[in-house]
């Protein structure tokens, strides 16, 4: 039976960056359900990886506040770039603030690897579990028993099960009493109710968007789809999203009025700065005829005014299948929020995906990956 200081259980981007942070002379140990190290950092968008954003703050984050504000403080976006950087990682700035690998993901892989070297990672191992022993850990696989004085979780969430995801980070929690919540699908698209299923006939269009969820905004483009309604603007309202109302306005920084008042003789589908297709599905939906602007009635303007607040309830969601990532885990009152230990059982980390924390679209949820992750190690330097 094999001793280590650390085992840490999942081989992703908080894993990897962990063990890549800590000292070449502590034994080091990374056991990985899937075949590959990484296999979701590998696939996130198309192929090249969405590290971070150019503006990071809490504020783009649904999870405890102060963790986030004292975690994204120790390891900030700026740190993570000067880290690519020095590890010759070139980036590149889409939409003036989505960074993404210039050339592939596995740019970012091979340095968090070779940054690991000196740690053992076993592929293709299952947790069956954890316990605590008088001197550390007993962490228990499908091939092995091994020992260490500090466990790091940094399993991940359910979202892509098609390469490996899974619960097994909650397993461990509850084994040790630590409170979380089930992982639910986040960052995925929304089904619709009978009332909106002319949404569906839309199914390849794309439009800018505000979409409204309680007091969050989500500014960015609409796509709809067979199943629903999905792209950048519904992936990120869907993380605040539970059940409820959300609100679309079509015509964000536009005012129907002032549209209107451009011509009183131009049919409405052709005065709306929308595609033809929408705008036509969009008036019957608001009950209004496709008619010129001079002719339309007090109740025609009441129900055009719905285009910069068209509410409804979604029906659900896509589901994990379609999910980018979880929503749920650890929760964060758990964690002591200068080291990501768990209050209740020293030694024992949880860090990335399987924490309570979970970011909008764009970049925001491998910055909690990597930030997490370097302040666990710190904390594991000082042991």
């Amino acid at each position: 039976m094999k001793n280590y200081d650390v085992l840490i259980l999942g081989a992703g981007a908080s894993g990897l960056m962990c063990a890549g942070n800590l000292p070449k002379k502590m034994r080091v140990g990374i056991i990985e359900n899937n075949a590959q190290v990484a296999r979701k950092l590998k696939i996130s968008g198309g192929g090249k990886c969405n590290i971070t954003n150019v503006e990071v703050t809490s504020s783009h984050y649904d999870g405890d506040e102060k963790l986030l504000e004292y975690v994204l403080k120790r390891f900030s976006k700026e740190r993570l770039l000067e880290f690519l950087e020095r590890s010759r990682v070139d980036l590149e700035l889409r939409k003036g603030r989505y960074y993404f690998c210039k050339k592939s993901s596995e740019d970012i892989i091979s340095v968090l690897l070779q940054n690991a070297k000196g740690s053992e990672i076993f592929c293709n191992e299952k947790i069956l579990g954890v316990s605590k022993t008088e001197n550390g850990f007993e962490v228990v696989s499908n091939k092995c028993v091994r020992m260490a004085k500090k466990v790091v979780v940094a399993t991940g969430g359910e979202s892509f099960k098609n390469i490996g995801a899974s619960a097994v980070g909650l397993d461990i929690a509850e084994h040790f009493s630590l409170a979380y919540k089930k992982f639910q699908p986040a960052l995925v698209g929304l089904t619709l109710q009978k009332e909106q299923f002319w949404m569906k006939e839309l199914s390849g269009l794309s439009c800018y968007v505000h979409i409204k969820v309680g007091e969050k905004r989500v500014e960015e483009e609409m796509l709809f789809a067979h199943k629903g309604i999905s792209g950048p603007a519904v992936l990120s309202a869907s993380l605040y999203w539970i059940k409820g109302e959300i609100s679309i306005d079509f015509l964000p920084n536009k005012s129907i009025e002032n549209i209107l008042k451009s011509s009183s003789k131009k049919l409405l589908s052709s005065l709306l700065p929308l595609p033809k297709r929408l705008s036509k599905a969009l008036l019957s939906a608001l009950e209004v005829k496709d008619k010129p602007a001079g002719k339309l009635t007090k109740e025609d303007m009441e129900n055009l005014q719905k285009i910069h607040h068209y509410s409804f309830s979604p029906a659900g969601n896509f589901g994990f299948s379609k999910a980018e990532v979880s929503r749920g885990g650890l929760l964060c009152d758990e964690l002591e929020y200068a080291t990501m230990e768990t209050k209740k059982v020293k030694g024992l980390y949880f860090i990335g995906e399987v924490v309570d924390v979970t970011g909008e679209l764009g970049g925001y949820n491998f910055q909690w990956a990597f930030a997490s992750a370097y302040v666990a190690a710190e904390a594991l330097k000082k042991d």
